[in-house]
């Protein structure tokens, strides 16, 4: 766009050049007229009343000059000029254009609708080159607090008619403005890397192109001085100081050089730690058990912080809110030792005047105040505050960093609670994703709202497709039934589950279970941690093969299962499938007993949970089981801000009916589609029932060695899709976990990243062996018959010669045999990393496993992934 650039005005120099001024004629008349020439918007009168000169006064070049000054100062002019002719005062003016509008060139790394709330000109008004300067000041600081110092503004003005003109901001952006070095002297004990481990700020890396923390930011040098104290404090160091921070553009002008001098003094140590109180219920021999610093440690300030805060709260369990913690200091610089005196000053006992609730704008009032473990009227307690806290936060309707505000109340004895809430987005709109070997890719949809309506209702709704399943699930969650402590729920779903196997790469379903049902449930807590939860639930199955390839041609036309008196072939279906085939319905009953103590359970920090929960199938129907599970999980806090995760869980179904029609027959008292199964997503690192008992039939690839035909057992680990692999599942499984979830820095805290690594580890086992077809007849050229079976090495079969008696070539066809593997206690073991960010558009986990222990027939995974959003 052309345009005329505004002299003077563009970035960094900010000089006002006024016009010139026309010669002022030295006369000392009586100013007998003054005539206004040029205005066009605004009239004579008002031009006049800008400046003192009046008809009748003294003309003299000194109030000449007032005039034009005054004219100048109200920046509606571009040009002003006097004359006097025989006291007849002529004063011509050109105003300043009118802004027709307000244009931006140039920006790409911030918006429009960032910068122009920083603008202060708006089209319709005069312009003036001071507004213009202070706009211009304005855009360049703010891509400084967006880290980018070598930017630069200039404007230009297009001159349009009528006097008008539109004002074209010009941006340069120029590159982010990176810390390329930072310097620290003055140290001795510990060296410039550590005390950079310490810092916020970060120097300019390659594969910090994730993180801002490379960035300049003045902010962010006052914080890291502080952080070099507190590092210093906690080491012993109580004299430190940080003499100076400088920050230096370089050369270049577009990065920056840091530099700390420091003064780090002696190290000291802790001398006498004691405690006085002036509350009666605190003695110095209760208190001092709790001081975890002792004479002769090294002085860490941090302890000293801790122990104040843990003082204050154990007032808090006695009802004493306000109790006043102090700690006063005794250094000794000839000893090096620092002695403290915990003061406790004396305060009342407080309770609770009046619980407000602030900031919830959907949820109602009723459903945070529940989660108080505290009332109206009663006695203050520190611990209760801080379980209400943990309660509401793991509701997971508001912000992770919640807390209970304390203030006084109208009394001394009186303290209001005040929880401060924000809101957050309670429904979710997850997509799911993941990539199979077998599956190829696995798609799964869900809609949940945690908050309906604002009562702390549940309500979601689930899609799942897969070349493995289809499912649809509804469900309902009253957490406060009558606004009573008592949850009650109710799910119904349908589900259609396809097992399925290869031949030459063709998808072939095995069987398929089709099950839809209901289950109600209720729920009642015993303690603060203890609840206990009933469920009846009511499903009927359909297990169905592919009747065109796994049925017999009882009529010989040549079609399978075309004819009623077609049945299920064990040759080509297998044994445990044609046991599956047929419908069922199972009516159960089960109840399970929860102790949960942890601070939040959408994302724990610390504490544990223990799930017992047993089932009964036999109120009806035609299945009849007994089974048992057990879940716990434990979280710590270690090393700082790391997260530590250690959990385990089993179980085992024991059947209640005898389904053998002869012995050894294979069949397992417990049902295909009522066992258990294990992969992903339990553990991680093998697929979909990847892990467990299964039966896989392949097939043999003869050639020829030697002038013979030997048949060798295809290795089926290397070739899955071109065999039959299918789970059956166990009785019992077993499944435990350990992860790390590392903590990052400020960047990445705010792009909302969190990296864990972990060790999953599990099996699952106990199932009847099926009858397995593991020798398959086979045809000579002379059309006799070939009986194959694995030798003692489990791969060559029995050799053919190339030949028959009458020179014909035996040319054996494909056989197959099938194998039960995975039926055993051994543990899978994997291991991997896992990143969860909380993206731009949802919240997004990766995990990339690998296995390392497995059984020969398990199938691994590597990499998994699953993608959602928020509403």
């Amino acid at each position: 766009m052309c345009g005329t650039i505004l002299a003077g005005i563009s970035a960094p120099s900010y000089a006002q050049d006024a016009p010139a001024a026309a010669p002022v004629v030295p006369v000392s008349d009586t100013i007998r007229s003054i005539v206004v020439s040029g205005a066009q918007r605004l009239e004579a009168g008002t031009v006049l009343s800008y400046m003192q000169l009046r008809v009748g006064q003294a003309y003299t070049q000194e109030s000449a000059d007032q005039a034009l000054k005054d004219l100048f100062e109200t920046e509606l002019f571009k040009d002003v000029s006097i004359r006097n002719d025989n006291g007849a005062v002529i004063i011509e003016v050109v105003e300043n254009p009118v802004i027709n509008r307000i244009l931006l060139e140039g920006n790409k790394r911030i918006k429009e609708d960032k910068i122009y709330p920083e603008i202060r000109l708006a089209p319709r008004q005069i312009f003036t080159r001071s507004k213009v300067r202070a706009d211009v000041a304005r855009i360049v600081e703010l891509y400084k607090r967006k880290g980018r110092f070598a930017a630069s503004v200039e404007p230009k003005m297009v001159q349009l008619d009528q006097n008008r003109v539109d004002i074209v901001f010009e941006i340069n952006e120029g590159p982010k403005s990176k810390v390329q070095q930072i310097n620290v002297i003055g140290n001795e004990v510990f060296s410039d890397n550590k005390l950079r481990g310490e810092m916020v700020t970060k120097q300019s890396r390659f594969y910090r192109f994730f993180s801002s923390s490379d960035t300049y930011d003045p902010d962010r040098l006052a914080f890291d001085q502080q952080k070099l104290r507190q590092f210093y404090l906690t080491e012993g160091y109580a004299d430190f100081r940080v003499i100076s921070a400088v920050a230096e553009l370089t050369p270049d002008k577009r990065d920056f050089i840091i530099t700390y001098v420091v003064e780090e003094g002696e190290r000291y140590k802790f001398g006498e730690v004691t405690v006085e109180s002036e509350i009666r219920d605190f003695t110095v021999e209760t208190l001092t058990p709790l001081l975890p610093m002792k004479s002769g440690d090294f002085y860490d300030a941090k302890a000293v912080e801790d122990t104040v805060e843990s003082l204050s709260e154990t007032a808090g369990l006695f009802g004493y809110a306000f109790a006043d913690v102090r700690p006063e200091f005794t250094r000794d610089k000839d000893t090096l030792t620092m002695g403290i005196i915990f003061k406790v000053a004396e305060s009342a006992r407080v309770y609770v005047e009046r619980i407000d609730i602030n900031g919830n704008t959907l949820t109602q009032d009723k459903v945070v105040r529940r989660e108080f473990r505290l009332n109206e009227g009663d006695a203050f307690n520190s611990f209760q505050v801080k379980r209400s806290a943990n309660r509401i936060k793991s509701l997971g309707y508001f912000q992770e960093t919640l807390e209970i505000e304390q203030k006084q109340g109208s009394a001394p004895d009186r303290i209001i609670l005040e929880a401060n809430v924000e809101e957050n987005a309670t429904g979710e709109l997850q997509l799911s994703a993941g990539f199979s070997s077998v599956e190829n890719f696995i798609l799964q949809a869900s809609v949940r709202q945690r908050n309906f309506r604002g009562k702390g209702q549940e309500l979601r709704a689930s899609v799942s497709y897969s070349r493995f399943s289809q499912a649809i699930e509804l469900g309902f969650t009253e957490p406060y039934l009558f606004d009573r402590n008592i949850a009650i729920g109710a799910d119904v779903f349908r589900r259609d589950l396809n097992s399925f196997n290869f031949v030459n790469n063709d998808r072939n379903t095995t069987f398929e279970q089709l099950t839809t049902g209901f289950q109600i449930r209720a729920g009642v807590p015993i303690t603060e941690y203890l609840s206990a939860s009933l469920r009846y639930g009511l499903s009927f199955d359909d297990v169905t093969l592919d009747r065109g390839l796994f049925f017999t041609d009882a009529n010989g036309d040549g079609v399978r299962g075309n004819s009623t008196g077609d049945t299920c072939d064990p040759l080509v279906a297998g044994r445990f499938l044609c046991d599956a085939i047929g419908k069922r319905t199972t009516s159960s009953i089960g109840a399970s007993l929860i102790y949960d103590d942890r601070d939040n359970r959408v994302r724990p920090t610390r504490g544990q949970t223990i799930v017992g929960s047993f089932d009964f199938a036999g109120l009806g129907g035609s299945v009849k089981y007994l089974r048992g599970r057990l879940n716990a999980s434990k979280h710590w806090r270690v090393l700082g801000d790391f997260i530590f995760t250690v959990s385990a869980e089993g179980g085992y179904i024991h059947p209640l009916e005898d389904r053998s029609v002869t012995p050894g027959d294979g069949i397992d008292d417990v049902r295909l589609t009522d066992r258990f199964f294990l992969g992903e997503p339990q553990i991680r690192g093998f697929d979909i029932r990847g892990v467990g008992p299964r039966i896989i039939r392949t097939g043999f690839a003869p050639e020829i060695i030697n002038g013979q035909i030997v048949n060798t057992l295809i290795d089926f680990e290397t070739n899955r899709n071109n065999v039959s692999d299918d789970a059956i599942g166990g009785r019992g499984y077993y499944l435990g976990r350990a992860e790390l979830e590392i903590p990052l820095g400020s960047g990445a805290r705010e792009l909302g990243l969190r990296p864990s690594i972990f060790v999953d580890a599990g099996a699952v086992f106990n199932v009847t062996q099926p009858l397995l077809n593991t020798n398959v007849q086979n045809v000579d050229a002379s059309g006799n018959p070939l009986f194959l079976a694995i030798d003692a090495n489990g791969g060559i079969i029995q050799t053919v010669d190339a030949t028959d008696g009458n020179g014909n070539a035996n040319t054996p066809s494909l056989s197959f045999t099938e194998l039960f593997l995975g039926d055993t206690l051994s543990p899978r073991v994997s291991v991997g990393i896992g990143v969860n960010w909380n993206s731009p558009f949802g919240p997004f986990r990766i995990d990339v496993a690998r296995a390392l222990l497995k059984e020969p027939g398990d199938d691994t995974k590597l990499f998994t992934f699953n993608v959602g959003t928020q509403f």
